[in-house]
């Protein structure tokens, strides 16, 4: 997050004009522990570190691109923390926490007027998962806004999260393929482009034969781990990948998201029903609280971004059109890293009387430039408009149906899109 992070928010804030009224964030938890799989398979890179280190003082048919040597000394001194326990799997990191509170106090510079630093149950809203990582990125985010022993509360976690975990109770999006044989990620992976990644790679670490994909993957992963955790040094596995390399892995990860809640399958862009509604609400409402805030995960924010129609590209993802995608827009490592958050801010704009309410929409930090809106900033009544089917979907329904049902009720979304315009102008 702190190297994606937008750096242009101090001109993108400021409306002439304008003063921000209401806040509502969709926050991700910040950076955290590998999964227990991956746990589990860290230990092997210690044999795959001796097996570098042989290969390299052997120094028989190196290839042209090696290892410097400041590279090849820190990979034989690197060691797998074993004090990261299997029960410790998806637990927020030190850093993790500091990216939640130091969100939380840039946000605060920005609109003091509304993230006031005096805690209030009335005034603010808070809700987490029933995680570890969520849990303890509400307390940083909370010690952010306010100092230590704030008292802040978070909401009651129901039994059935369908607001923030919509998708643990959706067997259709589940059954959904986008990582299994047949989907493009998969496709991708039998590809010469992705067969010669892992080749290219296995000989820079002076291996005479291609190293097995996941052990690979395995150093991709920890390289990325690694420097999510501390953000100011480089972890020593990434000098394994070249920066074409690395290229290709994100791809692959793209793939694998635009299709599990990005635009490669329709109903993506209906599970998160719930959470568009519950911020339409919350912005519409002249009544307290001024700030709802909720720490979910990445599914979530994606899904959201996908429901919102941001970062969409021209042309869908494919395993075959790799090249012609360097420029998409669909890209996780810089919309969705750990602690990434969706930032909706309310302005009322006096400045303006045909259109005195807009908003702001940011991803990380940075100004979400919809088309349909002035540099970021969108009239509120053109907001209502472009997502009335989602305003007035019954999401019982609608987020994990066909649609049909929502679609075929124009009629019911338009009123329910006009009473909410009542609303504002009252």
């Amino acid at each position: 997050y702190q190297i994606i992070k937008g750096t242009n928010m101090d001109k993108q804030y400021i409306v002439p004009g304008c003063t921000a009224q209401k806040i509502w964030i969709l926050h991700r938890h910040g950076t955290r522990l590998p999964s227990k799989s991956t746990i589990q398979k860290a230990p092997r890179l210690e044999q795959l570190r001796d097996a570098i280190a042989d290969n390299y003082r052997v120094k028989a048919d190196l290839p042209e691109d090696i290892l410097c040597t400041e590279d090849l000394i820190a990979i034989k001194m690197w060691k797998w923390n074993a004090s990261i326990t299997d029960d410790m799997e998806n637990y927020l990191t030190g850093q993790g926490y500091e990216d939640l509170r130091g969100t939380a106090r840039t946000y605060q510079k920005y609109f003091p007027e509304v993230l006031t630093k005096d805690y209030s149950s009335d005034y603010y809203r808070f809700r987490h998962t029933d995680t570890q990582r969520t849990t303890e990125s509400f307390k940083a985010f909370t010690e952010g806004l306010f100092g230590l022993n704030s008292g802040a509360k978070a909401d009651d976690i129901p039994e059935q999260d369908l607001l923030l975990r919509p998708y643990d109770y959706c067997q259709s999006w589940s059954a959904q393929n986008y990582k299994g044989e047949g989907s493009e990620s998969a496709k991708f992976r039998n590809l010469s482009i992705w067969n010669q990644t892992m080749y290219d790679v296995s000989r820079r670490l002076g291996f005479k034969y291609t190293l097995e994909s996941e052990d690979i993957e395995l150093m991709y992963d920890i390289c990325r781990y690694e420097q999510a955790w501390q953000v100011d040094r480089t972890s020593v596995w990434c000098a394994a990948f070249k920066a074409d390399q690395v290229s290709v892995f994100e791809y692959e990860d793209d793939l694998k998201y635009f299709y599990k809640s990005g635009y490669g399958f329709e109903a993506n862009s209906r599970l998160n029903c719930r959470v568009v509604q519950d911020m339409i609400s919350h912005l519409s409402s002249k009544s307290m609280p001024n700030v709802v805030t909720y720490f979910g995960h990445s599914t979530g924010v994606q899904t959201l971004i996908t429901a919102l129609g941001i970062d969409k590209d021209d042309v869908p993802l494919l395993a075959s059109n790799y090249k012609e995608h360097s420029e998409r827009r669909w890209s996780t490592s810089k919309m969705d890293p750990f602690a990434s958050n969706f930032l909706a801010v309310k302005y009322q704009c006096d400045a303006d009387p045909e259109n005195k309410e807009k908003v702001i929409f940011f991803i990380n930090q940075d100004a979400v430039d919809l088309s349909w809106c002035k540099v970021g900033l969108c009239n509120w009544s053109e907001v209502l408009e472009r997502y009335s089917n989602l305003i007035g979907a019954n999401c019982e329904s609608y987020y994990c149906g066909d649609g049909a049902t929502a679609i075929s009720a124009s009629l019911g979304a338009l009123l329910m899109t006009a009473i909410i315009y009542l609303i504002n102008v009252m």
